[in-house]
């Protein structure tokens, strides 16, 4: 690659890697530092030390360029140092170990994902003490809370990182390819917890459409989406219905598993409501994506609070974002789990009994805790994981796990009948101030794999049927770039999803 003052370079940067929008090399200026998201856009970071000849040599691809250049002989750059950006303070240029990668980068897509985003990182921010403008008081501790919040660690920096002025900016991205959802957070009252750069919106809305989230808008903004180092996984928030959320995630989904194919990605996913819809349109963006009374977002957002506490939380019995996959995935093809969570206590309910562990371990398995409409009952379950929060003890685990598998309701696969996965986590839940929840002492989020999904899966596929069979709206697909064939190949890989789970809940 023709490189030039590697060994001066190395000596700070090592094999640090920096986006850029060239194809060949060029010098670098005196003092730059060149870092971009993918291919277009371009930003300068100043770096002291580099000196005029230095030369960045690219990669094939023209993906990636190391820097490279003459080293200055009093560096600028105190040990220890780290490159600017929105996170300063990220892990320097080996990384961490294999075993301690443990940043989680959020990504929240379209109106749904935005405004679910918006419950869960205020919910974050409650149960770490960090006020809406990122500063910590009292190292971490909020003489507010009636619950003792977790001081700042190692856990704690998977989720959030610390800036040279001292405030927690989340590891997260928001992202709507039009300004209305997004301008709301930029205005609200955690407006400064977020980098302006964030905060990513298109001028155009996709419309409810598919095609339109994923070929006409989408690629105009994927550049901005960033990585850190040392990452551990994704958690993705979007909604199944809608234009950007099913079309650009999946057009994003596929950059990232090309880009980070060796990484979790964990979604959080909206699925169209038996009875209820957004979009008459909602059964074909669905398929197409799935191809490749109380305040919802709240109680979203205390589910996913309650699976990511592991990551965010010391604990005595915690779960990586790995071994969700690795003990609720058995093949590729079968990774979609249920979400299921207990207890669900209006706040209203003042003098309600406080529930047992074996109280809201059975709800789990109950239908009306479910955050999917389908019957668990009807199906088997391949493998569950349940993630306990509060004053929960492992003797009483046991003894729940004990009962529920004793209840004839509840069966698993012949070929997996141990299938659980228990995580403990003593951190309380935290309710909003004024939110329709009542505070509990202990909780349980569950994951199950179900056969019974397929009820979901089968419910969607007849709405499609039945517009595909009179070509209904599909004009305007067909307008931003979609040809037919692409609608009978996505519902042809559903059935065929269908019948996996079907032929999983079979006695081998």
């Amino acid at each position: 690659l023709g490189l030039h003052g590697v060994e001066g370079a190395a000596r700070w940067l090592g094999a640090q890697e920096a986006r850029w929008e060239q194809h060949g090399s060029r010098p670098l200026r005196p003092g730059d530092v060149f870092l971009s998201g993918r291919h277009r856009h371009l930003r300068r970071r100043h770096l002291p030390g580099f000196e005029n000849g230095g030369r960045a040599a690219t990669s094939q691809s023209g993906d990636a360029a190391r820097l490279l250049g003459t080293w200055s002989p009093a560096p600028l750059l105190p040990s220890g140092a780290k490159l600017r950006g929105i996170c300063e303070g990220e892990p320097g240029p080996q990384g961490p170990p294999a075993d301690e990668l443990r940043e989680c980068l959020s990504i929240h897509i379209g109106q749904a994902g935005v405004q679910i985003g918006g419950a869960c990182w205020e919910l974050y921010c409650l149960e770490h003490g960090i006020q809406p403008d990122g500063v910590v008081p009292d190292g971490g501790q909020d003489p507010l809370a009636p619950a003792k919040t977790e001081p700042m660690g190692a856990s704690f920096d998977s989720f959030f990182c610390e800036t040279r002025a001292g405030k927690y900016v989340p590891r997260a991205l928001f992202m709507d390819l039009e300004p209305t959802v997004i301008d709301e957070v930029r205005a609200g009252s955690y407006r400064s917890l977020f980098h302006s750069e964030q905060l990513v919106s298109g001028k155009e809305d996709a419309a409810n459409n598919y095609a339109r989230g994923r070929y006409s808008v989408g690629p105009e903004i994927l550049d901005l989406a960033e990585h850190c180092s040392g990452l551990q996984g994704f958690l993705i928030f979007r909604s199944f219905g809608g234009g950007t959320g099913s079309g650009f995630t999946s057009l994003l989904l596929e950059q990232l598993s090309e880009e980070y194919s060796g990484k979790t990605k964990l979604e959080f996913s909206v699925y169209p409501a038996p009875r209820i819809s957004t979009a008459v349109v909602e059964p074909y963006n669905s398929i197409l994506t799935t191809h490749p009374t109380i305040d919802i977002n709240r109680l979203i957002s205390q589910a996913a609070s309650s699976i990511t506490a592991s990551l965010r939380f010391e604990g005595i019995l915690n779960v990586d974002l790995i071994e969700f996959q690795t003990n609720l995935v058995p093949y590729p093809r079968i990774h979609f789990p249920v979400t299921s969570f207990a207890p669900i206590l209006s706040a209203d309910s003042n003098h309600h009994k406080e529930p047992s562990v074996l109280d809201i371990t059975a709800a789990c398995f109950e239908p009306s805790h479910q955050l999917v409409r389908c019957d668990p009952r009807l199906g088997k379950y391949v493998a569950c994981c349940l993630l306990y929060r509060g004053d929960v003890v492992p003797k009483e685990v046991n003894a729940a796990i004990a009962a529920t598998k004793s209840r004839n309701s509840v069966q698993f696969v012949d070929w997996c009948p141990t299938g659980f996965k228990v995580g403990i986590n003593d951190r309380p839940l935290r309710e909003v101030p004024g939110g329709d929840l009542a505070e509990v002492q202990r909780a349980v989020c569950m994951l199950s794999n179900n056969t019974a999904v397929a009820e979901a899966w089968a419910r969607l596929g007849h709405k499609f049927d039945l517009m595909f069979a009179k070509r209904a709206f599909l004009h305007w697909y067909i307008r931003e770039g979609m040809e037919e064939g692409e609608f009978a190949e996505a519902r042809e890989d559903l059935a065929v999803l269908e019948k996996d789970y079907e032929e999983m809940g079979r006695s081998l």
